[in-house]
């Protein structure tokens, strides 16, 4: 099938395609004569696993590490493990993160009045506490 196909069967774009090939995440496609990349069943399991592990979140060099593991067979599940447990501990760092900065902003917003006057409690945090100076 061509790039176009494989896109639509994997719901990764041609582009993001090209580039997993240039960077050595997939191995370059076969081609036709003419030049056309042509794709196998095997390059739209690989382009399905790259896209289920982009969904998760996992970086390319963790992609690459879980697709080499993928195909070796003489593997131990517990390196696969041990990749995705770092993974989740990063998600979970920028998931308190993210709580923290979501918590913070409404304090902020429940200390404005949003009514006409200019006072605004998110502004004045966001140029910093004392600094009540409009930008000019």
């Amino acid at each position: 099938m061509n790039i176009g196909e494989a896109s639509r069967r994997t719901g990764v774009s041609a582009k993001m395609i090209r580039y997993y090939e240039e960077t050595g995440l997939i191995p370059p496609a076969d081609r036709h004569e003419s030049g056309y990349r042509i794709y196998g069943e095997n390059d739209i399991r690989r382009l399905q696993f790259v896209r289920r592990a982009r969904d998760f979140g996992f970086s390319m060099d963790q992609i690459k590490e879980l697709l080499d593991l993928w195909s070796d067979k003489s593997r131990a599940s517990a390196e696969v493990k041990e990749i995705t447990l770092a993974h989740v501990a990063v998600l979970g760092a920028r998931i308190a993160q993210l709580t923290a900065l979501r918590d913070a902003l409404r304090h902020l917003a429940d200390q404005c009045h949003g009514d006409e006057h200019p006072d605004c409690p998110i502004l004045d945090d966001l140029v910093g506490k004392g600094c009540h100076q409009p930008l000019r």
